[in-house]
């Protein structure tokens, strides 16, 4: 099995700059010997960040998700938030209005029923049924 040994960023960036000039995946990797899948990766995050997606270090960052940013701590009035946020809340309201509205059809459905049960229970007088045997 051949060594895969870590390259500097400015390698990094010449074999991606290659690889986006149109140069073959297979024979790049065999030429710097590297992985396929690196070479990969190593374009996708050139063309989200720039250089600076080459030097992305593995694991969790410091700090993590139990850091908070201090400006968005007080995040101001809801008339500050972005359309998206508003227009997000605006499908919820909308989808609960459905649900409030199938489940209050549900509840007259069932009240109809109940009262039509108990009219014809008074009307026949039949128990509904048997008593149980003693033995």
């Amino acid at each position: 099995m051949r060594e895969v040994r870590p390259l500097s960023t400015p390698e990094k960036e010449r074999l991606v700059l290659r690889l986006e000039a149109g140069a073959r995946v297979s024979a790049l990797a065999i030429e710097a010997g590297v992985l396929r899948k690196s070479l990969y990766e190593w374009r996708a995050a050139y063309r989200a960040l720039g250089v600076a997606g080459l030097n992305r270090k593995r694991g969790p960052k410091a700090g993590g998700r139990a850091a908070v940013d201090p400006s968005s701590a007080d995040a101001g009035p809801p008339a500050a938030r972005p359309p998206d946020d508003l227009a997000k809340a605006q499908a919820r309201i909308a989808e609960l209005e459905r649900l409030v509205g199938r489940q209050q059809a549900d509840i007259a459905f069932f009240r109809k029923a109940l009262r039509s049960w108990d009219e014809k229970r008074r009307v026949s007088d039949a128990p509904i049924c048997s008593p149980s045997s003693k033995r």
